[in-house]
């Protein structure tokens, strides 16, 4: 096992980090689909309100390649299909029957995965609904089922505020999460397995799983940063990566034949009624991820995700496709009366100005920007934190005289979107949603 050890980065000292204690949720009444957050796809509906469905049921598909098909967390009826502006289809809402109905799909032996196939594994993953777990880099799309990447790298841990931890997310599943790694393995000849934070995980591993090791500050536990960090040849900027926990359902779909529901998710933030990790199902509403006892507390927002790469939701949401973390903090939407002389004794940032730099212990976070956006600077502060070298100020200026081929030469496709430019920004320039959608807008373009 290799150690590398990221020296730049930042890890802000963030109050509401989860406890390691595993909470058992009640089982939810509605459960729900958020497409409009899933990059790139353009889905088509396959379903309509009032449809019964049952768990493993196609509700949509992706326009670009109709074989990747996205199933029903749920078994019950189609309650309600949200749409937004230009017909972009931002909710399905599947209300839960008492006994749910499964759909079974055709799946090898545990030892048979060493003979089937790739072909025939890759069709497999399509018809059960696995495949969307995997993306591919540099623009976190899908990854393409008629392609074979030069790696897939394995995330065991987020080390960004606040992701699920692997110590809890694994135990008593550390059989399942074999099972995903040999399937892994069929899908190409090189999968790198990274863990971020804790070891306490790799006495219940078999020997040589894990090839990486990361330390150092956020974001050590980003695929982009760890693939910035070990490539060899460019050829492997086209490298796949999925979750940990993503990988202990494939090999629940293998065990099982059916399409798996269970996740762990954590809650935290400083407004959360309980930092806690919770074993709950895809798709469950927000109001009930974070128990429903908010009345009385400030004005919060709803992260869905880790706090700088999340989205926000409301208590009527669900939680994402790809996101298995709630945070609650404060909106910020408030003044901060003579804030300009404030000795900032309990504020979090970067900078080094206020006397939050002399203490250790962490603090409450809220969404407000502490200030108004003002012209770059040129101060170098977005540099000294970026994890990939790219010079995030120098980029930035290019894209905004669109001079798109000298961003590319200064590293804009190696972005990890890890959102720590825009943090420590002192002019608030929103410097992670400019690399974000320069990405995009690239990424049609070549397609």
């Amino acid at each position: 096992m290799n150690a590398i050890h990221l020296k730049k980065g930042f890890s802000p000292r963030i109050a509401g980090a989860p406890a390691r204690q595993l909470r058992q949720l009640d089982a939810p009444r509605h459960v729900g689909m958020v497409p409009e957050h899933i990059p790139f796809i353009k889905p088509r509906l396959l379903v309509e309100e009032g449809d019964s469905v049952a768990i493993g049921s196609p509700l949509f598909e992706d326009k670009r390649n109709i074989r990747i098909r996205f199933l029903s967390p749920g078994g019950g009826q189609v309650a309600r299909i949200v749409f937004g502006p230009r017909r972009i289809i931002r909710q399905i809402v599947i209300a839960l029957d008492n006994d749910e109905r499964c759909e079974f799909f055709d799946v090898p032996t545990v030892e048979q995965l060493d003979t089937i196939p790739r072909t025939a594994l890759v069709e497999m993953l399509l018809n059960g609904g696995m495949w969307p777990f995997l993306r591919a880099l540099p623009f976190m799309d899908l990854a393409d089922p008629d392609t074979v990447p030069p790696a897939i790298i394995v995330r065991l841990g987020d080390d960004e505020p606040f992701g699920p931890d692997p110590v809890v997310y694994l135990k008593g599943r550390e059989d399942l999460f074999g099972i995903g790694i040999d399937l892994l393995n069929k899908l190409c000849d090189r999968v790198v397995v990274n863990l971020t934070g804790d070891e306490a995980i790799l006495p219940a591993l078999p020997d040589q799983t894990v090839t990486h090791r990361f330390t150092g500050h956020y974001p050590s536990g980003n695929p982009s940063v760890q693939l910035y960090r070990t490539k060899t040849g460019p050829e492997q900027n086209r490298s796949w990566f999925i979750d940990g926990q993503d990988v202990i359902l494939l090999g629940e779909f293998i065990r099982t034949g059916r399409y798996p529901v269970q996740r762990i998710m954590s809650v935290g933030g400083s407004l959360a009624p309980a930092a806690e990790h919770v074993s709950t199902r895809a798709g469950v509403p927000l109001r009930q991820l974070c128990g429903g006892g908010l009345a009385g507390r400030p004005a919060r927002r709803y992260v869905v995700g880790g706090v700088f790469t999340g989205f926000t939701g409301s208590a009527d949401s669900f939680v994402g496709f790809y996101q298995n973390a709630l945070n609650l903090i404060d909106d910020g939407d408030w003044e901060e009366p003579f804030g300009f002389i404030r000795p900032g004794y309990n504020k979090p940032s970067y900078s080094t100005a206020f006397l939050s730099t002399f203490h250790r212990k962490p603090f409450p976070m809220d969404c407000g920007q502490h200030g108004e956006a003002r012209a770059c600077v040129n101060c170098g502060t977005c540099a000294t934190v970026c994890p990939v070298d790219i010079l995030p100020q120098f980029t930035m200026k290019c894209l905004v005289a669109d001079e798109v081929e000298e961003a590319l030469a200064h590293g804009l496709l190696d972005c990890a979107e890890c959102g720590l430019c825009t943090y420590a920004c002192p002019s608030k320039i929103e410097l992670r949603e400019v690399f974000r959608s320069a990405k995009a807008q690239y990424y049609k373009e070549i397609a």
